[in-house]
């Protein structure tokens, strides 16, 4: 067995590699990303999604008025095809028609017509008294149209020259949102002199014990997860040490008398509560477009004289450019493995090859209750977590796993945060994952987090990793060689306050969320490039149907923030009920849910903890309207417990059936004949 190198090329995220059926094509098609990546490098370019399609983006500089200005954008004559339209073409042309679009002689025409918009920006500029150097940094954001970011800097210039002549403030508020002063609004820890420490390195590289060790020892702090399940285990973790902390998250509050720390998930931030340490753990969710804004407001917010921040090496530019926006001093900590991590010589081949203390990793809910089953069936005792499970339950299952109660943990990709188990193994099933539209193979940072869990210090010597198959085993090996692209060191994500949008209804006299939401989003970008919007597209969705109501806005935007699935019929139409309730001034009293039987049971209890997690979360902020927000926690947690049972069950019945049906009847692939590996559905995370 030989250690993992980190020497190998890197596969960029942007890029969509198709993944085929047939082994040797998937071989092939990593041998062409190679040659891609060195003949785009070559020109300074990368391949970037743009608005649907794929598109290359060139990098460079042009000097205008003795002066270099640098950009980062995409020609019109490189955009290449449609995403679909992209992943059906063979790999080879991906290869020919990039070359056909970015040669000497394109780039020296590309770079002409920069120059010329650059100058006659500068010349504008100065007309109207102004520094065009400022707006020409809009150039520098990348993955975007030339003419998109052309368009911007002129209406950036535009709207200065305005604001220029201006005769007061008001009539500027009317036609922007000023988030360049994003962190002036974080008025506690803006008047703070903080000081950053990033600690950052790979899985088990002791991150989060050195930061906790600082934090236990202090006067008062703060440590921010990403999960409810993180924070409920660091909150455990700070009340044996004998600190005094209290547990708050969107569904449940455990308050302590007298408490000097609090364990929270990152979104209850109190950023008004000065404390001496705060912990910020996975900075590198900053780059999370769904979630990322959570980050970049509790870096700019965290009221702390000392905040640690926790993550992957990945993260050390992005961080870097954060604490010299906010003139915050850094000290940047880079951990390596305390064990080592290898990839074992052959794949698994068979489920009779599995054994005590694997984790069997697979990509949907299905598929880990298949690959459960299965295992069960061959003798062993499973586990399973997946995202789909409350925190409860992945949190039981996890302790059943470490107490030997279950031989072999199979997951999804949510092993990969938050749980910290004793395996000595990490095995995939597959090296590829279905992103909502297709199959394709695992980016290189994914693999490695995944199969980072593998060889907990202290308790294995080393970590192994495999695949099951030989195929996936060749494919898992090459992505442990390839680096992780770095976090970008620009456009970090933030999601409007209803501070952001009250003021914006008073500007603009717009009363709709929705609009006030896509005004938030549309001015963003027309102010600072350093922050961008996130993804507001699913809260713009319910925000239409909220303002058909007759509700405030501040009733109006936290039901738009509710954490339930919309697209879950059940819990849609509850979530609905609850709105038409306040709608009409009446209580939303919690309703107990039936479980139902039969095959369908597993997914109504868990359905039904997301509901009542779903109204604790309402309770905690509408207390008056939503009065039973502590029995549902108690559902939560009696309906949890319901599904861990059912597991246990489940996963125990087809243990003891082994013996009376006789040997399990795998394919090559392990999966039961007749039951093979559709790809369909999302990894819970």
């Amino acid at each position: 067995m030989s250690e993992l190198d980190d020497e190998n090329f890197i596969i960029d995220p942007e890029a969509v590699i198709p993944a085929g059926s047939d082994p040797d094509a998937d071989e092939a098609l990593l041998d062409i990303a190679r040659e891609l990546h060195v003949y785009l490098h070559g020109f300074n370019a990368r391949l970037v999604h743009n608005e649907g399609a794929i598109a290359i983006e060139v990098a460079g500089e042009v000097e205008a008025e003795g002066r270099r200005f640098p950009y980062r954008l995409v020609p019109q004559r490189c955009v290449l095809a449609r995403v679909q339209k992209w992943r059906k073409l063979p790999e080879e042309r991906h290869l020919a028609l990039v070359r056909e679009r970015l040669h000497a002689e394109s780039l020296a025409e590309f770079e002409a017509e920069v120059r010329d918009f650059v100058a006659g920006v500068l010349r504008r500029a100065e007309a109207e008294g102004l520094d065009g150097a400022r707006f020409l940094r809009a150039l520098e954001t990348g993955k975007e149209l030339a003419s998109r970011r052309f368009q911007i800097v002129e209406d950036r210039l535009a709207e200065a020259a305005v604001r220029r002549r201006a005769e007061t403030r008001a009539e500027v508020a009317r036609g922007t949102v000023r988030l360049a002063r994003y962190p002036e609004s974080f008025e506690t820890a803006f008047m703070m002199r903080r000081r950053f420490v990033a600690i950052l390195g790979p899985t088990n590289s002791g991150k989060t014990h050195q930061a906790m060790e600082a934090l236990a020892k202090a006067e008062t702090g703060v440590y921010l997860a990403p999960l409810r399940l993180l924070a409920l285990e660091n909150y455990e973790r700070l009340a044996e040490r004998g600190v005094k902390v209290s547990l708050v998250t969107g569904e449940e509050r455990r308050i302590t008398p007298g408490a000097t720390h609090v364990a929270s998930t990152i979104e209850m931030l109190d950023t008004t509560r000065p404390v001496e340490v705060a912990v910020i753990d996975e900075i590198q969710m900053l780059e999370d477009l769904e979630r990322g804004s959570a980050w970049t407001a509790a870096v700019c917010g965290a009221a702390a004289k000392t905040v640690y921040l926790l993550g992957s090496l990945s993260a050390r530019g992005a961080v870097e450019a954060l604490a010299d926006r906010l003139g915050c001093q850094l000290e940047v900590i880079t951990l390596k493995r305390k064990s080592p991590l290898e990839m074992q010589p052959r794949s698994v081949g068979s489920i009779g090859q599995l054994r005590r203390g694997d984790a069997v990793i697979a990509f949907s809910r299905r598929e880990v209750l298949d690959w459960a089953a299965n295992i069960a069936a061959a003798g062993f005792r499973v586990a399973t977590i997946y995202g789909n499970l409350s925190p409860e339950v992945r949190r039981a299952q996890a302790q059943r796993f470490r107490d030997g109660e279950a031989d072999i943990v199979v997951a999804t990709d949510a092993i990969g945060m938050g749980l910290n188990l004793p395996v000595a193994r990490v095995v995939f099933t597959t090296a590829k994952k279905f992103d909502g539209i297709s199959e394709d193979i695992l980016p290189p940072w994914l693999t490695h987090q995944i199969a980072g869990r593998a060889g907990r210090f202290g308790i294995h010597e080393a970590g192994l990793v495999a695949g099951f198959d030989d195929h996936t085993h060749r494919i898992v090996t090459r992505l442990m060689g390839a680096r992780a692209e770095p976090l970008s060191s620009r456009g970090f994500y933030v999601t409007p306050s209803l501070q952001h949008l009250k003021s914006i209804s008073a500007a603009t006299g717009e009363q709709a969320l929705a609009k006030l939401l896509e005004l938030f989003a549309r001015n963003i970008d027309l102010t600072d490039d350093f922050f961008l919007p996130g993804d507001l597209s699913e809260q713009i969705e319910r925000a239409w149907w909220l303002d058909t109501l007759p509700l405030s806005l501040e009733h109006r935007f936290t039901l738009s923030l509710v954490p339930v699935s919309t697209r879950v019929e059940t819990l849609a139409q509850a979530w609905r009920e609850w709105a038409r309730a306040l709608a009409g001034e009446r209580r939303s009293r919690l309703a107990i849910e039936p479980v139902g039987e039969g095959r369908f049971a597993l997914q109504g209890a868990e359905d039904a903890c997301k509901k009542y997690s779903a109204y604790a979360w309402l309770g905690y902020r509408l207390p008056d309207w939503y009065p039973d927000a502590e029995a549902a926690v108690a559902l939560a947690r009696s309906m949890s417990e319901t599904v861990d049972e059912m597991l246990a069950r489940q996963h125990g019945r087809r243990h003891e059936e082994k013996r009376r049906r006789g040997p399990f009847r795998r394919t090559s692939r392990g999966a039961p004949r007749g039951e093979r590996r559709e790809g369909r559905g999302r990894s819970g995370r």
